[in-house]
C-alpha cells in the first residue's frame, strides 16, 4: 500500500470532497459517538475534526478503486486510536478493493470491523443478517427514517402487548360463552387481531453502538 503522509491527507481530502456531488450521511449517535456513511471513496471521507472522537464508518455498499484504498488506509491510521476507536461496517456490497485492503492490512489500534462475512473478507465481529433486511435498513436511514427507530428492537412493543391482551381476552370470553351455551350452540369465532411485523433494525449499526457503550462502561475509552 502506498504511504501517504498526514499532511498530504489533510490537503487532499477537502479537494476530493469538492470534486463530487455525493455527500456523506452523518449522524450523532450520542455519548461521543459519531456516524458517517460513505457512498464513494475517497471523496466522502470526512476531514479530521478538531477534537477526534469515536466513530462508526459505514462502508457498506461503498464504491472505491484500488487508488482510493491508499487514502482510506492513511485516513484510518490518522483517525483510529485506542481512545478514539473507529467501528467500520462492511458487507458483501462493499467495494472489492476495500475488502481486500481490510483483509491484507495489519491490525490497527482502535480499528474494529463489523458486518457480514464474504468470500473476500471476514470482519472482526461477524453478524448473521439477511442481505434483503440489511439493505432495507440501510435504505431506510437514507430516506429519512429516524435513527432511533433503526436501533431500537421493540419501539412498538406496548402496542404488541395491548393487542395480545385484547386477543386473549376475546378468546377467553368466547370460550366462557361456549361452555355456558353447550356443544350445540353455534357462535361466531372471535376475531384474530393482526400482529404488527417486527421493527426494521440495522443490526450492524446497532452492534457498533452497543460495543461503544460497553467500552464506555468499562472505561476503556
Amino acid at each position: 500500500m502506498k504511504k501517504i503522509s498526514a499532511a498530504l491527507l489533510a490537503f487532499a481530502l477537502p479537494l476530493l470532497s469538492l470534486a463530487t456531488e455525493a455527500l456523506p450521511l452523518e449522524r450523532d449517535l450520542g455519548q461521543g459517538l459519531a456516524y458517517v456513511r460513505i457512498h464513494s471513496l475517497p471523496a466522502d471521507l470526512p476531514p479530521a475534526p478538531a477534537k477526534p472522537g469515536a466513530l462508526v464508518l459505514d462502508l457498506r455498499y461503498a464504491r472505491g478503486s484500488a487508488d482510493a484504498v491508499a487514502i482510506l488506509g492513511a485516513w484510518l491510521k490518522f483517525r483510529a486510536s485506542a481512545h478514539t476507536p473507529v467501528f467500520v461496517l462492511v458487507n458483501a456490497g462493499t467495494a472489492p478493493a476495500v475488502l481486500e485492503f481490510l483483509e491484507d492490512t495489519e491490525p490497527m489500534p482502535g480499528l474494529l470491523t463489523l458486518g457480514t462475512a464474504s468470500s473476500k473478507f471476514v470482519p472482526d465481529v461477524t453478524l448473521r443478517i439477511s442481505a434483503a433486511t440489511e439493505r432495507s435498513a440501510y435504505d431506510a436511514l437514507e430516506h429519512g427514517t429516524p435513527l432511533e427507530t433503526l436501533l431500537t428492537d421493540n419501539p412498538t412493543k406496548p402496542r404488541h402487548d395491548e393487542a395480545a391482551i385484547a386477543q386473549d381476552h376475546a378468546a377467553s370470553s368466547a370460550d366462557s360463552e361456549d361452555d355456558e351455551a353447550g356443544p350445540d350452540d353455534s357462535r361466531t369465532p372471535a376475531a384474530v387481531l393482526p400482529v404488527a411485523p417486527p421493527p426494521l433494525i440495522d443490526s450492524a449499526l446497532q452492534r457498533a453502538v452497543h460495543l461503544h457503550r460497553a467500552l464506555l462502561a468499562l472505561k476503556k475509552i
